[in-house]
């Protein structure tokens, strides 16, 4: 006979049976039983406490994004389940397998507006994969296994489990082999028909301008290394979303980095005069495309994506195929040629190149943010870093200028968008990979979101490392002001309100007084800290924070007037790009 537990217990168990060995979860009143039980399994499942439930809910993305496994948070209810949300829809954008645990108040009282209620599965409805609110014990096992298996099964996401406190109390002899009851999801093993690959592979050999727009869905498929070898058999030029960066690697000639809003010239011209394009796992999302109908005008275009919503859903496929990614590649490898003669394409890309590179002006006596960051992935080249980011001007420089060489070594919020994300991100990434250096590059808007989770990392000994790239204002928005509303400041100075800086044009001298002080906020955390000015101290201060035993900020004092370059204004076309 099956021992009897509490409900509590069954949640805990359910995690660690799915492979879990890290939790983050923030306790409350009506979660207390699943935190009581936590302990009685401390020694399978280490639980990492954040400082707010949105650090925890980012830091579980960290773990999934970095590992591919799910990632698991846990809250209260009412507040605590809200702080969890959008986490919870970052996740559910960018397809991360995730599964939130919450606290509700007793049964007898949902509905009541109960001390610390909110029908968060409601809340949530339209942000997650599905969600539970379980009223009988009896049930947990089950929907706990239903859970992790729609997280990570098709396209991941988000699953959302509320469990109220007489539940998590409640005692039950657990099945966790039950039987899953799920008659309205379908995971078939989604592969693409041979004669569907065949005529891709016709369409490859027949192509004299073809281009590999690669997304996420490489990287979340596993089909990484399917993708490398099929660039090398048939030579075509590959260019990859912000959420693909990492699935082939930046050194190769053939890579054309990102494309988009942000990407580079020479990918945006190939995608604009292409006769073929290979989307693969990728959404077509607006801050690639631009002007839908001007995108790839002249191309046919293949889609290979595993969720069927996404086929035509943005941009009709010439060759629509809903397939794992992963095994599209794999089968296209063993009957694919390359294209009869593409050396005169491959020839013009280069000389778009060479015309265009990413660059920034390196006799600037100070330090641009595009200067540091090439000279960290210089640094680190040689070792397993993972870098996160938070959102903005930092996260498309990263983009731009940082090589990725790796899958699941680029953590950035990109769907939602979501300031905040690069600390607790890395904290996660960190505790998921203890041997590997971890690395959040963020601004210093972005940073302040959830710097709480700083105590985290020097409690829990995450020794992850923060690259702030300071300029004192909101930048994303500051270049967003100068391009379109001629430099007029509309609350995005960051310091004192009665600085010219605050309000209107400004007179230029935000960067010299300087507001809050990281380098003592950060030691108060209990991390180590520097602040570097000057540019001949920038690799001597990387150096050191890359060495230092433990977490440690560096504040980097950086311009407020760089603009990340090139740029298309959103819905324009590649006809309208700014080069600077």
């Amino acid at each position: 006979m099956p021992e009897i537990v509490t409900g509590a217990d069954v949640v805990v168990q359910s995690i660690i049976n799915h492979g879990v060995d890290i939790i983050f979860a923030y306790p409350g009143g009506a979660s207390m039983p699943l935190h009581q039980a936590l302990t009685r399994y401390k020694d399978r499942l280490r639980t990492v406490l954040p400082r707010h439930e949105q650090g925890g809910g980012f830091a579980a993305q960290g773990f999934a994004r970095s590992t591919g496994k799910p990632g698991v948070c846990m809250a209260t209810s009412g507040p605590g389940a809200t702080n969890l949300v959008t986490a919870v829809a970052d996740a559910k954008m960018d397809s991360v397998p995730l599964v939130a645990i919450t606290g509700q108040v007793k049964t007898k009282v949902i509905g009541t507006d109960a001390f610390q209620e909110t029908p968060i599965v409601e809340v949530c409805r339209g942000i997650t994969k599905h969600s539970y609110l379980v009223t009988r014990v009896d049930n947990l096992a089950r929907v706990m296994r239903e859970a992790f298996h729609i997280a990570t099964t098709g396209r991941p996401g988000p699953v959302l489990v509320d469990v109220p406190k007489d539940v998590q109390e409640a005692k039950v002899a657990p099945d966790y082999n039950v039987p899953m009851d799920l008659p309205g999801y379908r995971v078939a093993t989604l592969r693409a028909k041979p004669e569907q690959l065949a005529q891709v592979a016709a369409a490859i050999k027949l192509a004299r301008r073809p281009v590999i727009y690669a997304g996420g869905g490489v990287i979340t498929s596993g089909g990484s290394r399917e993708l490398c070898e099929f660039v090398r058999k048939t030579g075509i030029p590959i260019t990859m979303t912000v959420m693909g960066l990492g699935g082939f690697p930046a050194y190769d000639p053939l890579c054309l980095q990102m494309l988009g809003m942000h990407g580079t010239v020479y990918a945006n011209y190939a995608v604009d005069e292409c006769d073929l394009l290979l989307a693969l796992g990728v959404r077509f999302d607006d801050r690639v495309t631009g002007k839908l109908a001007e995108f790839a005008k002249g191309a046919k275009i293949v889609h290979i994506d595993v969720d069927a919503s996404e086929i035509n859903k943005n941009k009709p496929a010439h060759f629509p195929i809903v397939s794992d990614v992963r095994y599209a590649l794999a089968e296209l490898n063993k009957i694919v040629q390359p294209p009869a003669d593409i050396s005169d394409w491959i020839k013009k890309i280069e000389r778009w190149r060479q015309a265009d590179p990413m660059h920034y002006d390196e006799d600037y006596p100070g330090i641009l943010p595009q200067h540091a960051i090439s000279e960290l992935s210089r640094l680190t080249k040689d070792r397993e870093t993972i870098v996160t980011v938070g959102v903005g001007q930092h996260q498309m420089w990263t983009a731009q200028f940082f090589k990725f060489q790796r899958p699941r070594t680029f953590l950035s919020s990109s769907g939602l968008g979501t300031m905040g994300f690069g600390l607790p991100a890395a904290m996660g990434a960190q505790a998921a990979n203890p041997g590997k250096l971890v690395i959040d590059i963020d601004g210093d808007g972005s940073f302040l979101m959830n710097v709480q989770e700083l105590a985290s990392c020097y409690c829990e000994k995450l020794p992850v490392k923060v690259m702030l790239l300071n300029n004192q204002h909101l930048g994303m928005v500051v270049q967003w002001e100068d391009r379109f509303h001629q430099g007029n400041r509309a609350h995005t100075y960051l310091g004192p309100i009665d600085h010219p800086e605050a309000v209107g044009k400004g007179n230029g001298v935000g960067n010299q007084e300087r507001y809050p002080d990281f380098v003592t906020i950060a030691k108060g955390f209990g991390c180590g800290s520097g602040l570097v000015r000057e540019k001949g101290d920038l690799i001597d201060a990387l150096g050191e924070m890359i060495a230092y035993d433990g977490p440690y900020l560096l504040d980097v004092e950086v311009p407020y007037q760089e603009h990340v370059l090139p740029m298309i204004p959103s819905g324009m076309t590649v006809k309208d790009l700014i080069k600077g």
